[in-house]
């Protein structure tokens, strides 16, 4: 099995790098995903989902340094959700850099998830920059909660299918909690 995920990792890694966008299992639902510093890759994603831009997705990271990289400033309370948290969580934190601006939502914010899960960990560290999560889904329509329910469009349209976790049955996406630099939160889904 191991083999089999260094394996992927390495070929989703190729396209990602080519600029191209991805389909892959996450610590939650299937996601679309390229690199987050990529304006052109974060396009092909949007036009695939029929998203109009300034509907923001999210972006996974591997962990502090990477959140830095983002991040000027990270409130502390955001390191106890995510060292609290049980469910995945996702956090949205004012004022990014270092991404594509496609990105950056219209009030300045992106959401992040730290993951664990070893495909997407081990992806981030061969990349090195953040990747981009969104649903397996045209804009709309309901998140496919395991492989076998995400629409041929959306498999046709990606570069590469990660051959990974394909009986997987996600019970559902991510919390996400907004976050201030006030510190202010709000919890947007549960």
């Amino acid at each position: 099995m191991m083999e089999n995920l260094n394996e992927e990792v390495h070929k989703a890694y190729e396209i990602i790098k080519e600029g191209g966008i991805i389909l892959y299992p996450t610590d939650t639902v299937w996601g679309i995903g390229c690199d987050a510093t990529n304006p052109e890759a974060v396009a092909k994603i949007f036009k695939l989902k029929k998203r109009v831009e300034t509907q923001s997705m999210i972006v996974l990271m591997n962990g502090e340094r990477m959140m830095y990289n983002v991040f000027k400033d990270i409130p502390e309370v955001a390191w106890q959700i995510m060292d609290l948290s049980e469910n995945p969580t996702t956090i949205i934190l004012d004022n990014p850099r270092n991404v594509a601006p496609n990105l950056i939502a219209p009030d300045k914010t992106l959401g992040i998830r730290i993951v664990k899960e070893p495909f997407c960990f081990k992806l981030l560290e061969k990349m090195k920059k953040p990747l981009v999560s969104t649903s397996a889904n045209i804009s709309g329509q309901p998140t496919p909660k395991s492989f076998k329910e995400i629409s041929p469009e959306i498999i046709k349209g990606v570069d590469y299918v990660v051959n990974l976790h394909r009986d997987k049955i996600a019970v559902k996406p991510s919390t996400i909690i907004k976050l201030t630099n006030d510190s202010q939160v709000k919890v947007i889904r549960k």
